[in-house]
């Protein structure tokens, strides 16, 4: 993403966007982790903090920025309510903290988790 100003230019990195994008996921309610896009024989990895750009995918389309986010939710909440909270979350984090237009944050569930008593 580039702006444009008289004193100069402004880029701001995909892997940028996508740092503050997963930050803002893993703060919301339900969400356990965020998912590799990828799924092999129907299993998510949970994905450390330092990976989430495998789970975030940022694309930049007419100046306003897309975000496809893959997520773990904890099994028992409600998955509508949990993908419309991130979906806000994302949006508001980019727009506040980056500046920039967000026209979409889709949220693609990979998958739900069981927490047990020890994690």
């Amino acid at each position: 993403m580039t702006e444009e100003t008289q004193q100069g230019r402004i880029e701001i990195s995909p892997r940028a966007i996508a740092t503050v994008a997963g930050d803002a996921v893993l703060r919301c309610y339900g969400v356990v982790g965020v998912a590799s896009k990828n799924i092999i024989g129907g299993i998510a990895d949970l994905l450390q903090p330092d990976r989430w750009g495998r789970g975030v995918d940022v694309s930049v389309r007419d100046g306003s920025v897309v975000v496809d986010l893959y997520v773990v939710v904890q099994y028992g909440t409600r998955i509508s309510e949990v993908a419309h909270g991130v979906m806000n979350s994302v949006k508001y984090s980019l727009e506040q903290v980056l500046g920039i237009p967000v026209a979409e944050v889709n949220v693609h569930v990979q998958g739900l988790r069981m927490l047990s008593d020890t994690d």
